[in-house]
C-alpha cells in the first residue's frame, strides 16, 4: 500500500488539494492518506474532518516525504529540497511557462505530473482542473466587479426613478467567459462578449449574452480544433481593437479572460480605451497573472486611474471561493489517480501507452519528458453525413405475369364454385370480392389517412354487429357461440374506432370545447 501526502499551500492560497470527502475516495483506491496539519483550515476542512474520513494527520516533513504528493500550486524551491527522489508530485505546474521549474524537479528526481496539461478531449473532462477553476474564476470575477461597481445589475422602476440596467462586456467566451455571461446575465445586466472563435457565438446567446462579432473582409475564419483560442491575424487585432474602443465608451464593466496556451496573454484594452471610460467603470483582468489583457493592471492587486475605473488584477479568483474550489480540484486529481491505479491496489503506475497519461507526465524519474506528442482531436462541429440513398424500388411485376395471375385466380374461384354445395358458392364470391376490394381500397390510400380510413369502416364492423345478432337466435349451440364472440369483437372495434376519431378531431376545435 502506498502513502499519498496532501500538503499546505503557500501563505495566501485558501485552496487544498483534496477534502475529506475526496480522502475517503482515495482511501478506496487501496492508499494510505497522510495530511500535513492545518493544510485544510483556510478551507474550512479542519483536521477532525480528515482523520474522520480515515487520514492521518501529520507534520510537514513526513507530508511531503511521502511517495506520491497531491498539490494544487507548484511547489517553491525550498519545498522541492523536501522532495524524496523517486516521489511522484502531482499539481499545476504550468509546464510551458516554466521550464525552469521542470528542471529542477528533473534534477531533483522525481516523476511530476502537471494537472494543467490534461489534453481536451473527452475522455480526460472528469480531470481537467483548467475547467473547473476557470468556471469559478468566472463566477467570482462577477461577484467582485459587483462587489465594486456599487450599484444594480438588473434594471429597475421604483418611485424614486427609473435605474438602467448595466452593461457588460466580456472579452473571451472560454470556459471562464461563459460563467461570467451567465453569472452576469442572471443578475439582469445586458451582457455581450467577443471571441475570434465563430462557434463559441451559440453558447454565448444561450445563457443570454449578446455574440458581438469582429468581422474583417476577406478573411476566412477558422474553426478551433481544440477548443482553445489561436493567435490572430493583423486585420482581425485592428478591427477587434476598434471593437473594443467602441465597447468601451458604453459599457460599464470590462472582463477579460483571452489567453493562448504557451504564450503571454493578449494585450485587448489599451489605456485609451480605459480613459474613455466613465468614472466608476470596473475592468476584472483575468489574464493578469501571464501579462494582463488590460494595460495598466498589476497581478493581484487593485487600481484605481485618474479618471476614477477600477482595474482588478487579482489571480486567486477561484481560491476566493476555497470550499468548493478544493472540492471541484480533489475531484478532478481523484478521477487521474483512478487512471493511475487500475488495480485498486495502492500502486500508482504511469502507462506512456496512454494519451491522457502521457500529456500530464512532464517530468519523469529524473528525464524532461514535456512537450509530449499532439494528441490528435477536434474541437469542431462534426460535418453532417450526407444522407443516405433512397432504397431502390422493387422491380415491378410485368404485365403478362400480372395478367396470368388474375386468369388463375377467377379459375380457382370458379372452380370452388362448381363443386361447393348451396349456399356456400354465393358466400364464398362476396368474401373473396371484399377482399379484393378491401386490398385496393387500402393499398391505394397514404399512410397519414389510415387512422381516418378506419373510422369509416366502423360501418363495415356495424354490418358485421347486426348479422352476428340475427345468428345469435338459431337453435345451434356453437352458431350462438361464435355469434356472441363476433358480437362482441365488433363491438370493440366500432367503439375504439369512435373514440380515436373523436380524439383526432379534438385535435382541430379551438377554446373550451377542445
Amino acid at each position: 500500500m502506498s502513502q499519498i501526502g496532501i500538503v499546505a499551500e503557500r501563505p495566501g492560497e485558501r485552496r487544498v488539494a483534496a477534502s475529506p470527502v475526496t480522502v475517503a475516495k482515495i482511501r478506496a483506491l487501496g492508499y494510505e492518506v497522510v495530511v500535513e496539519s492545518g493544510a485544510g483550515d483556510a478551507s474550512s476542512f479542519p483536521d477532525a474532518a480528515y482523520v474522520t474520513a480515515g487520514a492521518t494527520i501529520t507534520d510537514r516533513e513526513k507530508a511531503w516525504a511521502a511517495p506520491v504528493v497531491l498539490k494544487i500550486n507548484a511547489p517553491e524551491p525550498g519545498e522541492i529540497a523536501l522532495l524524496q527522489p523517486g516521489t511522484t508530485l502531482i499539481a499545476l505546474l504550468s509546464p510551458a511557462l516554466r521550464p525552469d521549474l521542470l528542471e529542477a524537479l528533473a534534477a531533483r528526481g522525481v516523476t511530476a505530473l502537471a494537472m494543467d496539461a490534461v489534453p481536451r478531449i473527452s475522455r480526460a473532462q472528469s480531470m481537467d482542473v483548467l475547467s473547473s477553476m476557470a468556471n469559478i474564476s468566472g463566477y467570482r470575477a462577477v461577484v467582485e466587479a459587483a462587489h465594486e461597481f456599487g450599484r444594480f445589475f438588473t434594471g429597475q422602476v421604483t418611485a424614486a426613478g427609473k435605474v438602467p440596467p448595466a452593461k457588460v462586456l466580456v472579452a473571451g467566451a472560454g470556459v471562464a467567459g461563459l460563467a461570467a455571461i451567465g453569472a452576469a446575465s442572471s443578475l439582469g445586466a445586458i451582457v455581450r462578449a467577443t471571441d475570434p472563435r465563430p462557434e463559441v457565438a451559440d453558447q454565448v446567446r444561450s445563457i443570454g449574452g449578446e455574440y458581438l462579432e469582429v468581422i474583417v473582409p476577406d478573411e476566412q475564419k477558422e474553426v478551433s480544433a481544440d477548443g482553445y483560442a489561436k493567435a490572430t491575424s493583423e486585420a482581425y487585432d485592428r478591427r477587434a481593437a476598434e471593437l473594443y474602443s467602441e465597447q468601451a465608451a458604453d459599457v460599464d464593466i470590462i472582463i477579460t479572460t483571452a489567453l493562448i496556451p504557451g504564450r503571454a496573454a493578449p494585450r485587448l484594452i489599451t489605456a485609451t480605451d480605459i480613459a474613455a471610460m466613465k468614472p466608476g467603470s470596473v475592468i476584472v483582468d483575468m489574464a493578469a497573472s501571464q501579462g494582463g489583457n488590460v494595460e495598466g493592471s498589476v497581478n493581484g492587486q487593485r487600481i484605481v486611474t485618474d479618471g476614477g475605473v477600477v482595474i482588478l488584477g487579482y489571480s486567486d479568483l477561484a481560491g476566493r471561493l476555497p470550499q468548493q474550489a478544493s472540492q471541484l480540484y480533489g475531484t478532478n486529481l481523484l478521477s487521474l489517480l483512478t487512471l493511475l491505479t487500475p488495480g485498486k491496489d495502492g500502486q500508482l503506475t504511469v502507462d506512456f501507452d496512454d494519451v491522457v497519461q502521457r500529456a500530464v507526465t512532464v517530468v519523469q524519474t529524473g528525464a524532461v519528458t514535456w512537450p509530449p506528442p499532439p494528441v490528435q482531436v477536434s474541437a469542431a462541429p462534426r460535418v453532417a453525413a450526407p444522407p443516405p440513398e433512397p432504397p431502390k424500388p422493387k422491380p415491378a411485376m410485368s404485365s403478362g405475369r400480372k395478367t396470368a395471375l388474375i386468369v388463375a385466380g377467377i379459375a380457382v374461384l370458379f372452380a370452388v364454385c362448381a363443386v361447393a354445395p348451396a349456399p356456400l358458392p354465393q358466400h364464398f364470391l362476396v368474401l373473396t370480392l371484399s377482399v379484393i376490394i378491401g386490398f385496393y381500397v387500402i393499398g391505394k390510400v397514404a399512410h397519414a389517412l389510415h387512422t381516418p380510413l378506419m373510422s369509416v369502416t366502423n360501418a363495415i364492423s356495424g354490418i358485421i354487429v347486426v348479422g352476428a345478432m340475427v345468428q345469435i337466435t338459431v337453435d345451434n349451440l356453437v352458431v350462438q357461440v361464435l355469434a356472441a364472440v363476433a358480437v362482441l369483437v365488433a363491438s370493440i372495434n366500432v367503439f375504439g374506432g369512435f373514440a380515436v376519431t373523436r380524439r383526432m378531431l379534438a385535435m382541430f376545435q379551438k377554446g373550451a370545447d377542445k
